[in-house]
């Protein structure tokens, strides 16, 4: 078990070096836009449903090592990989890479603006840019994704779906009346207002 252990660290410590020589330990994100290193295979690294990462099989137990991690994730099509300025690996992804787990309501000029906090501590403010999708759940129902950054996005948490619920207006859409939430401007639907009120 220690061999397996020393393993990881060193796995983790050689990522955790690269990442930090390039200066993503700062404040901001690193420009991984503009990094084109190598691919270098896969990683055995997973993102769980739950938000929680994984190294070989063993939970990542640090949340400073999650975060600077998480700076540094890039998707492209239907593959996730960690970028360095100097490699380029592959790591699987269960249903999203963030977690949307604090919201905080406020308002603007716009009207309602609706603050989300990830499982990486980021706040992201809901609006055409960042905005909602509500997609069809596995046990019905609907689950929320916010969108975070290129195309990074975050599973809502089901506390905060039935919050969303609650806050939530009809507008006609397109000659359609819909259920859904409003936020920095803009609209996001969620189902059919006829549809919302016979599920209630």
């Amino acid at each position: 078990m220690a061999k397996q252990g020393q393993t990881t660290d060193q796995g983790l410590e050689r990522l955790t070096s690269a990442v930090t020589q390039a200066g993503a330990s700062g404040k901001g994100l690193p420009p991984v836009h503009l990094w084109n290193p190598p691919f270098c295979g896969d990683l055995d690294m997973r993102i769980a449903a739950d938000g929680s990462w994984y190294y070989m099989g063993t939970p990542i137990g640090r949340p400073a090592l999650v975060r600077l991690f998480s700076t540094i994730l890039k998707r492209e099509g239907d593959r996730y990989f960690l970028v360095t300025p100097v490699e380029k690996v592959g790591i699987r992804v269960d249903d999203a890479p963030f977690m949307a787990v604090e919201m905080r309501k406020e308002s603007d000029a716009r009207g309602p603006l609706l603050h989300f906090r990830t499982n990486v501590d980021d706040w992201v403010a809901c609006d055409a840019e960042h905005r909602l999708r509500f997609e069809p759940g596995e046990s019905g129902g609907l689950t929320p994704y916010l969108h975070v950054r290129a195309v990074l996005w975050a599973k809502v948490t089901r506390a905060l779906y039935y919050e969303l619920v609650d806050i939530g207006e009809e507008r006609m859409i397109d000659g359609e009346v819909m259920f859904g939430v409003g936020s920095g401007g803009a609209f996001f639907p969620m189902a059919n207002a006829e549809e919302v009120r016979a599920a209630l």
